[in-house]
């Protein structure tokens, strides 16, 4: 009833969402449609890491991108490359004071929000306590995890990288059938011990910022047991992501952006969610089983034209956590809303031109 009534009486023309699949968010996406008002949702950017989303209608299988490949030829038409150097560093410290003040203000007094609905699956603290005992044992990780990747290096047969997403990702939970994370790794491993050439491997590995709430390591050990698989399925937290990848016969993802970073490599990549980038010619469409087999590689002038069409209409360059990246966004996103090129190409931010609302 408030927002409805809010969009009356201030004619509201568009509504700008972070992230777009929170319970207050998706109502007042319900009540903006129905009025033909215009909903932009902004959030990390698909390309990582200094690039923030800004598209229309939402992310992912919502997003309005075009997914035929003759569509995407023609829209990336004389776009520039996609600019990789980093701009704008976020720093560690900063994004957690900022995320901690977010979640634990609402936490430890829950009675000055007394509507509000964390879109988290736990409680703030819980994670908070998780993250910190991985950082504390991030050096003991990173050695363990160097050492088994020295180890692989040295034997032969394929290597398959399973990139896991936090639990708490939206584009994990909406933009997918799985309710959790442990039903897409089950999956993987069986199909990859039916399947799989039997001198293979199967790496997972796990999100940067998983609380690991949940035993993954164990948890991967007992499926693989299960499926026969034991000594050829790995769980690893740490390493170089890209000579990870790099090295690797292919990514297996539900709809992590990690998949992006592997057509961008011209890996083999298997989406098993509805990720922006599961595209005839990107991704490989045969299922899991044939995958390990016959993984295809993204067609090299598709992956170069999507690329650039994305980072020249659905971002601009900037973070959440510098007050340069800040800056930066927030002028980019306000370029395009008010030029109404939300969606369109937009050349000027990819070569650093100062932007204008004039």
């Amino acid at each position: 009833y408030y927002i409805n009534t809010f969009l009356d009486q201030h004619s509201i023309t568009d509504v700008v969402l972070l992230g777009e699949q929170r319970a207050l968010h998706r109502v007042a996406i319900e009540a903006a449609k129905e009025r033909f008002i215009t909903v932009t949702v902004t959030d990390f950017g698909y390309i990582r890491p200094d690039w923030v989303i800004v598209e229309l209608n939402g992310m992912n299988a919502d997003s309005l991108f075009p997914r035929d490949p003759q569509a995407i030829h023609a829209l990336a038409k004389d776009l520039p490359p996609v600019e990789r150097a980093v701009i704008y560093r976020d720093g560690f410290f900063s994004q957690a004071m900022l995320d901690m003040t977010f979640h634990l203000s609402s936490a430890l007094f829950p009675w000055t929000f007394p509507y509000f609905k964390r879109h988290t699956l736990q409680h703030p603290i819980t994670n908070y306590l998780g993250i910190g005992r991985r950082l504390v044992l991030a050096g003991v990780e990173e050695r363990r995890t160097r050492k088994v990747l020295e180890q692989l290096s040295a034997v032969p047969g394929l290597k398959y990288i399973f990139a896991m997403q936090t639990e708490d990702d939206y584009s994990l939970r909406a933009y997918s059938h799985y309710a959790n994370l442990d039903t897409p790794m089950r999956e993987a491993i069986q199909s990859f011990a039916r399947h799989a050439p039997p001198d293979s491997v199967l790496i997972f590995k796990v999100h940067p910022l998983d609380p690991e709430l949940k035993n993954w390591r164990s948890m991967i050990e007992r499926m693989a047991n299960e499926a026969g698989v034991g000594r050829r399925v790995i769980y690893i937290d740490g390493g170089d992501l890209d000579k990870l990848i790099a090295t690797s016969a292919g990514v297996v993802t539900v709809n992590s952006t990690v998949g992006l970073r592997a057509i961008e490599l011209g890996l083999p990549i298997l989406a098993l969610g509805q990720a922006i980038y599961r595209i005839h010619g990107l991704t490989h469409e045969a299922g899991l089983d044939d995958f390990w087999i016959n993984g295809c590689a993204p067609e090299p002038s598709l992956a170069n034209a999507f690329l650039r069409a994305l980072a020249a209409t659905l971002h601009v360059r900037g973070s959440y956590y510098t007050r340069e990246g800040v800056r930066a966004a927030a002028e980019g996103m306000a370029y395009r809303l008010h030029h109404n090129l939300v969606n369109q190409p937009l050349p000027a931010v990819l070569r650093g031109e100062t932007l204008s609302l004039e």
